[in-house]
């Protein structure tokens, strides 16, 4: 079922772009060209994700924005001038999701789109469960433990958040780009290596055969993925 996805924006030409390049990904676009527009529409709980302008007519993209997380938790990416106080957008006080600056490149724009869509809609069963069993791996998420044949291992706050993620979509494959921004939040491509350390000790604390992953494994020029066990 295709994902549909509102843009709220003033600017036609920029709606228009968008809607034509989402829809070449199989989206379902519907559009908003003032906030208060935008606001009815998010009030009809049908869209899996919302592109919200800062600067709107009638009501401003924060307005909208804070009233949204008055009735839904669905995910907002904001779309700004540069110089805007993000962290302020990102927080507790508007609760936006992630930001894009204007003027802003498309295929950037659709690998956030995705990012956060592949984090906010995994396996429903398993993104409800308490506990997850995977073969000999046990996920305990509310004690965020983990342990592998009856044995606990000892996990970072960072290694277990990666592990629970790739289990909890198993067959997926995820690139660097996409893990770095689901796990640490983070844009910048340089961080990248930052996956490949932490996948290495995790593979070093779970694996059989480290240098031979059977759970954490690499789908070469693409990223890695979660090879499902069954007991």
């Amino acid at each position: 079922m295709a994902k549909k996805i509102l843009v709220v924006d003033d600017e036609k030409l920029i709606v228009k772009g968008i809607r034509f390049s989402l829809e070449q990904d199989s989206y379902e676009v519907d559009a908003a060209y003032d906030g208060e527009e935008g606001l009815e529409k998010a009030k009809s709980g049908q869209y899996d994700l919302i592109l919200l302008d800062l600067m709107l007519p009638k009501m401003s993209g924060l307005e909208v924005c804070q009233q949204i997380r008055e009735f839904s938790d669905v995910p907002v990416i904001m779309l700004t001038a540069k110089g805007e106080d993000m962290d302020k957008i990102l927080g507790l006080e508007y609760g936006a999701d992630d930001y894009i600056t204007k003027p802003f490149n498309i295929l950037e724009l659709k690998a956030r789109i995705k990012a956060i869509l592949r984090r906010t809609s995994p396996d429903k069963d398993k993104k409800n469960a308490s506990v997850i069993e995977s073969g000999n791996l046990r996920i305990d998420r509310e004690n965020r433990r983990l342990s592998i044949s009856g044995r606990e291992i000892n996990l970072t706050s960072k290694e277990f958040e990666l592990l629970d993620f790739l289990v909890s979509n198993p067959g997926k494959v995820y690139s660097r780009t996409e893990l770095l921004h689901i796990i640490w939040g983070k844009t910048d491509r340089s961080d990248e290596r930052t996956v490949d350390v932490h996948v290495r000790r995790l593979r070093e604390k779970i694996e059989p055969n480290p240098s031979e992953p059977v759970y954490v494994q690499t789908k070469w020029g693409v990223g890695y993925f979660y090879q499902e066990h069954h007991a």
